[in-house]
């Protein structure tokens, strides 16, 4: 995908806690659609392309469920090549009665559902760039309701078999204390607000895409940080274009006294409300 790649950063990896292993890799699997790549000890790597990992789940010990109305994963969103392959997977849904939300962004179409767990998930298509409507630097963004029957129309001819190749992290939307204080931080990593005036949410992104980050207050202003031991978001890995840019990253981290650690070849950064972040280069 064109925003899923150089030059732009971008996410690619989500790392998910988990409290029984088996049934998130039965859920993973069987209802979303995404094949195993590595298995180690209590942690599953899980690839739509049998290449790169988009998504890792980890069953901690002790581990707890997340509280309400604390910070962290609000969802997950896992970006579709085609509108056909959203109608497959709409369809492959239907058939498995599962219960879903959707919305219609106007820059994509959306639909959501929980693992058992309850972090979320979206899965979605963009819309054609060209039918993005920008107000100057910001793009228009909207909640409405989805054409279920034509998008299932757009893919009466394409059998769901799992995640198609070419499916990526399009991007990834947390749960967050301060809004202003989280803008400042995202802007330090080199993203600039795509999406301002969402009620309670803000919409951020390298070059012109709709959103690589999304932000919400929705769990409440002031909301504490999801315990280490519960489940949700461990951290969420973000992709550099080249070492310059990565270096001019870290420096803008340092020079603002935001903590970094250097790990097993990457850099790993929290932002105000602890949501952890890798950022490496590929």
């Amino acid at each position: 995908m064109k925003y899923q790649n150089k030059p732009y950063t971008f996410v690619e990896l989500v790392d998910l806690k988990v409290t029984d292993l088996d049934r998130s890799l039965k859920f993973y699997e069987e209802v979303v659609g995404f094949k195993v790549l590595e298995k180690k000890d209590n942690k599953i790597l899980l690839t739509a392309d049998g290449k790169i990992a988009l998504l890792s789940i980890e069953q901690p010990e002790n581990v707890v469920l997340k509280q309400e109305n604390t910070t962290g994963l609000y969802h997950f969103a896992l970006l579709l090549p085609s509108r056909a392959d959203l109608g497959a997977v709409l369809q492959h849904f239907i058939d498995i009665n599962m219960r879903i939300g959707a919305g219609d962004h106007l820059v994509s179409e959306a639909l959501y559902l929980n693992d058992p767990d309850g972090n979320g998930i979206e899965i979605y298509t963009d819309r054609p760039e060209s039918e993005w409507t920008w107000n100057g630097e910001y793009v228009e963004m909207a909640t409405l309701q989805i054409d279920a029957q034509s998008i299932l129309k757009e893919g009466a001819n394409t059998d769901w078999a799992g995640l198609p190749d070419g499916t990526v992290m399009g991007h990834i939307h947390l749960q967050v204390a301060d809004l202003a204080k989280t803008e400042k931080f995202y802007h330090l990593l080199g993203f600039g607000v795509a999406t301002p005036n969402y009620p309670g949410a803000l919409f951020m992104a390298t070059g012109k895409y709709h959103h690589h980050i999304g932000l919400n207050t929705w769990a409440g202003v002031g909301a504490s940080p999801t315990a280490e031991n519960a489940t949700g978001l461990e951290a969420f890995t973000l992709v550099y274009p080249s070492n310059e840019v990565l270096n001019d990253t870290l420096e803008n981290l340092k020079t603002n006294n935001v903590s970094v650690v250097e790990e097993s070849g990457m850099y790993i950064t929290k932002d105000p409300s602890q949501n952890k972040i890798k950022l490496i280069v590929k």
